[in-house]
């Protein structure tokens, strides 16, 4: 398992976001981690999406002209 390694930087917040963040207790480094996550997972699934959007296209018309291989075996 990689082991996770700070790095000390320098960020510009809106003075009265982070104020009302600090008297709430909030710890702006977690909270920017999470956000910064966030938006590398919508940026890779984003890609992804685009990367795979005319095989997506293709199975979606496949699937409308032949239908998919559990039809037959469906309850519901």
């Amino acid at each position: 398992m990689k082991e996770h390694t700070k790095r000390r930087t320098n960020v510009s917040i809106d003075s009265d976001l982070f104020e009302a963040a600090r008297a709430r207790g909030m710890k702006l480094s977690s909270l920017l981690e999470v956000a910064i996550r966030e938006k590398l997972r919508q940026a890779a699934s984003e890609q992804w999406l685009e990367e795979n959007r005319e095989a997506i296209r293709t199975y979606k018309r496949e699937s409308v002209e032949h239908g998919v291989f559990s039809d037959g075996l469906r309850s519901f």
